[in-house]
């Protein structure tokens, strides 16, 4: 169910008070929890039909200085699917290391660069494809970076980060971060074809 975009030409920016004011979106579609090598390539017979995935990851918050988490999960989103790699228990397969690697399917997400790396320390990889979402917003003549500004500008909703801080290695997800990992890859999706329709 993508939305159309909704960028009012005029606007470059938004105001957290008009942030606040918009509908809280998640999302809509089937999200499918990846924990088995076997639903791994499951899932990437389906992604490779698609040109443009939604990506993004998630790694656990520490809170102690010099403590550092290796990332936990990947997620991509295909039209009305997300599918959630639980990295900790499946390690960078070479499924997922050839799909990083393909120039073929661009992968559109924000803040890209430190996701690769953190996803590099796993194993290494020739990265690929990639499509950093604020360098587009940027080229529109827009003066927002964030995934949660830029959804309320272009998208004309808001998105909860209240699951952001939480414990992504935790054995059993909560629907909230469930939801919460799901919807971050899926408005990179929708992001990156709303902004192609911006002229700056």
């Amino acid at each position: 169910m993508p939305h159309q975009a909704r960028h009012n030409e005029s606007k470059v920016t938004i105001s957290k008070e008009e942030l606040n004011n918009l509908p809280l979106a998640s999302f809509p579609g089937d999200i499918h929890l990846v924990t088995e090598h076997r639903k791994i390539i499951q899932a990437f017979d389906e992604i490779h039909s698609h040109e443009v995935v939604g990506f993004d990851t998630e790694t656990r918050p520490s809170f102690v200085k010099g403590q550092r988490f290796n990332v936990s999960l990947l997620q991509l989103a295909i039209p009305d699917k997300v599918f959630l790699f639980r990295l900790n228990y499946t390690g960078l397969t070479k499924e997922i290391t050839s799909f990083l690697e393909n120039d073929e399917i661009l992968k559109a997400g924000i803040g890209i660069r430190d996701d690769i790396k953190a996803l590099q320390k796993l194993q290494p990889f020739n990265a690929s494809g990639f499509v950093e979402l604020s360098t587009i917003a940027k080229n529109a003549g827009l003066e927002v970076e964030s995934v949660k500004k830029l959804a309320g500008l272009v998208l004309g909703f808001r998105i909860s980060k209240s699951a952001q801080t939480s414990n992504w290695e935790i054995d059993q997800y909560s629907e909230k971060q469930i939801s919460y990992a799901a919807t971050d890859a899926w408005v990179c999706l929708e992001l990156y074809h709303s902004l192609r329709k911006i002229r700056p």
